[in-house]
């Protein structure tokens, strides 16, 4: 059986934050844990060894398997910082164009800094995204 690494945990936020190399990566953590926060609603908790998420989903594919995730989350990584939104949804490319300087991989958005993006539209993804796995899987 398939075991998930990333999973919530109670290892603290303020502590992982703090441990990023970059004093620039850092301070754009702390923007990001406010603006995730406040837009969310929820508490930041950490996801596996570098994820902070907000909220969570359950959710089951048609191939049986299953697992728990975040709705919406950020690492503060080396390169860039990853940001997590659902997948799937049609309007996350459509608040993408608007959104500034990032790059797109298959699951995550990623971007330099908080000053390369317009945060009403991040703002706007995270409730995208929050509302598209709450329709999505509905019985949390």
């Amino acid at each position: 059986m398939y075991e998930l690494k990333t999973k919530e945990n109670d290892s603290s936020v303020i502590e992982f934050i703090e441990n990023v190399d970059s004093p620039k990566k850092r301070e754009d953590a702390y923007k990001l844990l406010d603006i995730f926060t406040e837009t969310t609603g929820c508490q930041a908790k950490m996801w596996g060894p570098s994820i902070i998420g907000f909220g969570s989903y359950h959710y089951k594919y048609e191939s049986g398997h299953e697992g728990d995730a975040p709705l919406v989350g950020f690492s503060p990584r080396k390169a860039k910082i990853s940001l997590y939104f659902a997948t799937g949804d049609t309007k996350r490319e459509e608040l993408l164009k608007d959104f500034g300087k990032h790059t797109t991989g298959k699951a995550c958005v990623y971007i330099n800094k908080v000053a390369d993006i317009d945060v009403d539209v991040l703002k706007a993804l995270i409730h995208q995204s929050v509302a598209f796995l709450r329709e999505t899987y509905p019985n949390q």
